[in-house]
């Protein structure tokens, strides 16, 4: 029979080997999918592996807006996520939101990690940082919006460059549907995005006021000016025999482009991923179009994608465990591979000049397009970003009006002003609940 000392001595080596392989679980909730999805699951598996305290937990919660809701209930019910996505629209409600969330400035300082804020690219930094350059949130997959394009299709169809211009655009549709394109010459995802908000910024004219909210909660919807107008108005009369057609609010429908149906397709440069495994065509990336009657266009494009903001409420230990892996993806052979491989931004300088260096842009223009558009030229006022509260159901309402003129219920006059209408309203909701 065994003696007590024996037994204690026992529990007290096995208390003391458990302990020593104890991992911390980091939860991150995200909202890629396909390709992108499988590097967000590669990502976590090499921290991981690099060491041993800690564990990134990956859970996939719908798109973007889903993602966003999904991460708000949890707080609500005392269960947020350590790292939560969100994307770069929803950035106002996450600043508004006191007490949820962890800035990224103040943990990185708090666990002593290395953290310099002027080695991230400023044109991705500036989205997600307040006045005074504190970061608070951590860029991670940060895109523009580019035009992906069927060459074998313009081949076909006789459009011998690749549009540069809209009038192009709608010449080159035209082409393409009278060549057997029945369904759709050109189309977009994500038509807000696409249509007003970017629209807005490559033509150098304000979404809102204040700098589109990023000098201040006290904005006023502007984008129904004779430009946007007449923009929509020419997308309406295109929709009746499908020159274009609408593709919904949203992502889902990209497949209309990797299977052909549509070939020349507005969407995020982030969609690389999934063009280079379920495209089978030449295709390539360009810049947006533009008017070339708008003086000044194009100006700049701003940025899309997401970043990744640290919920609030966790331990010190779980705090030091997200550093280490924001540290981790900062790493500059990482970010170039990441960037290379999945069409986001390089977020360092660093990553950037490495990539460029290595001649990668020569052989993969489609990599650089998005850079090309957000350094075109100085950022103005109307096109250093976005920061406007309720932007993720203001889109809803954006969109419904679109739909509206789009379906010849209402004219794009009337669908313009009830969209900016409406969204002041929900601007100065946002506004009270800010204060």
């Amino acid at each position: 029979m065994m003696n007590k000392p024996f037994l204690a001595a026992l529990a007290l080596g096995l208390a003391t080997s458990t302990s020593a392989f104890a991992q911390t679980e980091i939860q991150w909730w995200h909202a890629m999918t396909g390709a992108n999805n499988d590097v967000i699951n590669r990502l976590a598996d090499e921290f991981n592996a690099s060491q041993k305290d800690y564990k990134v937990v990956v859970s996939y919660k719908g798109q973007y807006a889903d993602t966003l809701n999904a991460g708000i209930a949890a707080f609500r019910a005392n269960n947020a996520p350590h790292i939560l996505q969100v994307f770069e629209v929803g950035t106002a409600t996450m600043m508004g939101a006191k007490g949820a969330v962890k800035p990224v400035y103040q943990m990185m300082a708090e666990t002593g990690q290395a953290f310099d804020p002027k080695a991230y690219l400023p044109t991705i930094t500036g989205y997600y940082s307040t006045a005074k350059g504190e970061m608070l949130s951590f860029p991670f997959n940060s895109s523009s919006m580019v035009m992906w394009v069927n060459r074998d299709e313009l081949k076909k169809a006789g459009v011998a460059e690749i549009p540069k211009t809209w009038p192009e655009v709608f010449a080159a549709a035209k082409k393409l549907k009278a060549a057997g394109h029945e369904t759709c010459g050109f189309s977009s995802a994500w038509t807000t995005w696409a249509m007003l908000e970017q629209f807005s910024a490559w033509h150098n004219l304000p979404l809102a006021t204040k700098a589109n909210g990023l000098d201040g909660f006290d904005t006023e919807l502007k984008f129904n000016s004779p430009v946007h107008v007449k923009h929509l108005q020419t997308l309406v009369e295109l929709q009746k025999d499908k020159t274009y057609d609408y593709s919904g609010r949203a992502s889902a429908s990209e497949g209309r482009f990797t299977s052909g149906e549509c070939a020349i397709f507005m969407n995020s440069s982030g969609f690389l991923g999934n063009v280079k495994a379920n495209a089978k065509f030449d295709w390539a990336a360009a810049p947006m179009p533009y008017y070339p009657d708008i003086a000044g266009a194009p100006q700049n494009s701003i940025i899309g994608g997401a970043s990744l903001w640290v919920m609030g409420g966790k331990s010190a230990d779980e705090y030091k465990g997200v550093a280490k892996f924001f540290t981790f993806l900062s790493d500059t052979d990482r970010q170039a591979k990441l960037h290379q491989e999945s069409g986001y931004l390089p977020i360092t300088k660093a990553a950037y000049e490495k990539t460029k260096a290595s001649g990668f842009y020569e052989k993969n223009p489609a990599n650089q397009v998005p850079l090309i558009e957000l350094t075109n030229k100085e950022p103005t006022e109307n096109s250093r970003g976005l920061r406007l509260g309720n932007m993720v159901q203001m889109r809803d309402v954006w969109s419904e009006e679109l739909e509206a003129a789009l379906a010849g219920l209402k004219s794009p006059q009337a669908a313009l002003d009830a969209a900016v209408e409406r969204g002041n309203q929900m601007l100065r909701q946002f506004e009270r609940t800010v204060r």
